[in-house]
């Protein structure tokens, strides 16, 4: 079965509307290695990503996307000649949440309790989500 993650974007940059509008876009910019590596090492053609709206009020999951295309070196960032530092997936539009669901429901939700979106300092633009967390996520959107 297709991996899980969940991808965080800033509404005023890149929203969940943004990505219904275009279809498909390429998940760029991220900067940290941890999340570098999950571009580059495990993220697949196929696999489901929940769509988050960071730095946004309130904070929250607003819908579904998949991805299109694995990992490959962002065009935007090398260093020096053609060494690739960050990478970069496709991903395409699935759906969007009737309403978002907030982070601050997330923290009460039984089964979301090990999630890494709600660790204290948890901080990653890409992280993995389980098969068990994408299901009670799915529940909550469809209330």
């Amino acid at each position: 079965m297709a991996a899980c993650w969940l991808m965080k974007s800033e509404p005023e940059v890149y929203s969940i509307d943004d990505l219904a509008r275009d279809k498909k876009t390429g998940w760029d910019g991220v900067r940290n290695y941890q999340a570098r590596n999950f571009l580059r090492d495990q993220i697949k053609e196929g696999d489901r990503v929940l769509f988050y709206h960071s730095n946004a009020e309130p904070p929250g999951i607003a819908g579904i996307a998949e991805v299109v295309r694995g990992g490959y070196p962002d065009p935007s960032a090398f260093l020096e000649g053609d060494v690739p530092v960050w990478y970069s997936v496709d991903v395409r539009f699935v759906k969007k949440f009737k309403d978002i669901l907030p982070l601050e429901k997330l923290r009460s939700v039984k089964g979301l309790e090990t999630m890494l979106l709600l660790k204290r300092g948890q901080r990653l633009s890409v992280q993995p989500v389980t098969e068990k967390e994408w299901a009670v996520i799915l529940k909550l959107a469809e209330k």
